[in-house]
């Protein structure tokens, strides 16, 4: 049962999951990100091969997943979570500034690219534009 359309009628809250392999960063996106009574964090993964098996498990609603990470990178991550969980937004989250690697996410599979230090101002509207209804 996964909703195409989120509003504030839904009782479900938005089910999101947080892939970074640094502490702090998850802690302070989990704040931001828990600052939508709407929105619940569900779940986080370390690294890239941690983000596919839990999301496997835990069928997120989105994904906000670093491109930097060991074992397995978001870019590679990123091409295996549109085959196991094809529902899931996927947002990738870099310190590399968009002109460099926008379009590469983008190509990967992911339907949005924030740089990290845009978070702050970026990163909710980005994932509000991927929830919003699809106007037809």
């Amino acid at each position: 049962m996964h909703r195409k359309s989120w509003d504030l009628t839904d009782q479900m809250a938005v089910r999101i999951l947080i892939v970074d392999d640094h502490e702090i960063f998850r802690r302070g996106l989990r704040s931001l990100l828990e600052s939508r009574a709407d929105w619940e964090v569900c779940g986080e993964a370390t690294d890239g091969q941690d983000a596919v098996e839990k999301a496997k498990q835990i069928q997120p609603d989105v994904i906000v997943l670093d491109i930097t990470m060991p074992r397995l990178n978001g870019l590679d991550a990123t091409a295996l979570l549109r085959k196991q969980v094809p529902a899931a937004k996927i947002v990738i989250l870099s310190q590399h500034q968009p002109a460099l690697m926008k379009q590469v996410a983008l190509t990967a599979g992911a339907d949005a690219y924030v740089t990290k230090s845009e978070v702050s101002r970026e990163l909710m509207a980005a994932i509000d534009g991927l929830l919003a209804p699809t106007k037809g």
